[in-house]
């Protein structure tokens, strides 16, 4: 399994531009239901600040939803700070698993 967090900044005046391009891609996640792929998104405290989480199998379940695709398709423009993804490797976690509590 791949484990990424891709980080970006979103200038204000697209923000809820930005916003409804997320919602809509898990629209369409609880749509398909697709196997191998946990996913996250968070706005930060700044208020315009995006963290998505991804865990995924070989291929990305995420480039088979067109939602997705409208949502990168132009997400540069709408950036302060452009995408930064970081493969992670986990060392330990709690709780983390989507399991309830």
């Amino acid at each position: 399994m791949r484990q990424v967090m891709v980080r970006y900044r979103v200038k204000p005046e697209h923000l809820e531009e930005n916003e409804r391009l997320v919602q809509a891609v898990y629209e369409e996640l609880a749509q398909k239901q697709p196997d191998g792929l946990r996913y996250g998104t968070f706005k930060l405290d700044d208020g315009v600040s995006f963290v998505h989480l991804a865990v995924h199998g070989d291929p990305n379940p995420l480039g088979q939803i067109e939602a997705f695709a409208r949502f990168q398709a132009d997400i540069r423009t709408r950036c302060d700070e452009p995408p930064v993804v970081s493969v992670m490797e986990e060392v330990g976690s709690y709780r983390f698993d989507g399991v309830p509590a």
